[in-house]
């Protein structure tokens, strides 16, 4: 049997796997949400199902695939979805399934544009949601509003608000809270500012302006969740023997999720009345509080250690953190040090505690196969925007130099070092392993390590002004630190010197 709306209607689901009720079928469509990718159906979608089924927000999603035309297994299963819940909550497995009835239809824009711009003048419509890629939310001078469909999102919705704008006669009540969930700073701005940049272009009148910058909420939003996405055939095939039915569009999540949307808006809240029942969906007038934890306490913790755990021998995060001393050197470096350096007047201790609680149960997670050398690519981008301010403000607060990040920082100088070139790509080696470094600094890392020593280079890559925008070796006590981890990595296993560093306290270049 396949999953669908008979299915459900027949209750042929297990009692287990929170199927909807028949009523969710009958709810108006109030959200139009622009892509069909895992994350929107691991993330807001979940919200929506699971405020639905508790009769609060009472409403469902019509969804536009804006690239291809074939809708047809959402169509066929009538835009019903499992989703798996699989990973670690407070040290403990958890196992869940989830009949998701979110979704009311999939239409494609290329096909359906003429179907999609009714929904302007729907009066249930309230909610427009986007994952476009980074991408998508760039300025196209030359897109037609009038085309069906126009190329990219911020014109599609830039057509859409203005029909809205017309059937309704521009009344403030007929405004959308616009919830960008690209990974991108400061989304909704960028958004709204690139749809009235369109709007100038096109030349539309100053009333429509006006209500599309007064009556509709562009709401910057920061998303959170690990959504793989299908599950591998093997565990697909004993899913569909457990759950009874076929279900070509199950995805897989972990069980932690965050959805920051940033709107000091009372109306915003009203209509967004599915964050009343999930305490991860947070409106707030500030998000730069969750920012900044996601930013620093778990991708930072990723970079500063990533060439520390690949080095020692592990592909995975989660098997790295089954060796103890790998799993304390990152407990360490997120609650000693990187904590240290975020608390301040909006960000608790208890805050970054609980985050970083988060987060071990994360990496700790068998079902997400997150590779380290993944988290390497742009690996000297990544230092520089995400952890080289927490080693100047930890410096600046304490006056110290911070060692587990000084061995991070060692470990990226070691795991950059390139020794050979095919085909203009460099690689790197370990314990007989040979990897891709993929960095666009590559090149000047390979010159670095021609012919100098690991001091040498560790102190001409430091002093690069040009990678970091400042001498690190300005910074007291930093250069000699690194040296020094670089030097004990040299001469043992990496296992041993992250062993001595987790358990044997604070080190300093004489030790």
């Amino acid at each position: 049997m396949q999953l669908n709306r008979r299915l459900i209607l027949e209750k042929h689901t297990p009692e287990t796997f929170n199927a909807p009720d028949a009523a969710v079928f009958d709810l108006p469509e109030k959200v139009l949400q622009f892509g069909t990718g895992v994350l929107l159906r691991g993330l807001p979608d979940f919200y929506i199902d699971k405020a639905n089924k508790q009769h609060v927000f009472n409403g469902r999603v019509v969804v536009i695939k804006s690239t291809g035309e074939d809708v047809g297994e959402f169509t066929k299963q009538d835009g019903l979805y499992t989703q798996c819940v699989k990973g670690i909550v407070d040290g403990k497995d958890i196992e869940e399934y989830i009949i998701n009835a979110a979704i009311s239809k999939v239409l494609a824009a290329q096909q359906s544009w003429h179907e999609i711009m009714q929904y302007a003048e729907s009066a249930a419509m309230q909610i427009i949601i986007s994952n476009t890629t980074e991408v998508g939310i760039e300025l196209k001078e030359d897109d037609d509003i009038n085309a069906a469909p126009p190329q990219s999102f911020p014109g599609k919705l830039l057509a859409f608000l203005y029909k809205r704008f017309q059937h309704f006669n521009g009344s403030p009540e007929s405004g959308i809270v616009i919830i960008p969930t690209e990974l991108i700073t400061d989304n909704g701005k960028k958004l709204k500012k690139i749809v009235l940049q369109l709007a100038a272009i096109n030349k539309l009148d100053t009333a429509f302006v006006e209500w599309l910058d007064t009556a509709n909420d562009f709401c910057d939003s920061l998303v959170d969740r690990i959504v793989p996405g299908a599950l591998k055939k093997q565990n697909q095939l004993a899913f569909e023997q457990k759950a009874g039915y076929k279900d070509t569009l199950t995805i897989m999540s972990e069980p932690y999720s965050l959805w920051a949307i940033e709107s000091s808006s009372e109306r915003t809240k009203e209509i967004l009345s599915f964050y009343t029942t999930d305490k991860s969906v947070i409106i707030t007038p500030d998000i730069n509080k969750y920012r900044e934890l996601k930013l620093r306490l778990l991708n930072a913790t990723h970079t500063f250690s990533c060439a520390l755990a690949y080095l020692a021998g592990f592909d995975l995060v989660y098997e790295s953190m089954r060796e103890e001393a790998i799993c304390n050197f990152i407990k360490k470096l997120m609650t000693e040090e990187i904590a240290d350096c975020i608390i301040d007047e909006t960000i608790t201790r208890a805050d970054t505690a609980s985050f970083a609680a988060n987060v071990i149960d994360r990496f700790c997670n068998a079902y997400i196969e997150h590779k380290w050398l993944s988290i390497s690519m742009n690996y000297t981008a990544k230092i520089k925007m995400r952890c080289l301010p927490l080693i100047l403000s930890y410096y600046k607060k304490t006056g110290k130099v911070p060692s587990y990040m000084s061995a991070g920082f060692a470990a990226y100088i070691l795991f950059t070092k390139p020794v050979e070139i095919i085909d203009g790509v460099y690689y790197g080696r370990s314990q007989n392993r040979k990897y891709k470094i993929d960095d666009p600094d590559a090149a000047l890392f390979y010159s670095y390590w021609q012919n100098d020593s690991a001091d040498t280079v560790a102190q001409k890559i430091l002093s690069n002004e040009s990678l970091w925008d400042i001498d690190l070796t300005s910074i007291p006590g930093f250069a000699a630190l690194v040296q020094y981890f670089l030097q004990q990595f040299n001469r043992s296993e990496f296992k041993y010197v992250i062993t001595r560093l987790s358990y044997g306290g604070k080190v300093s270049n004489e030790a």
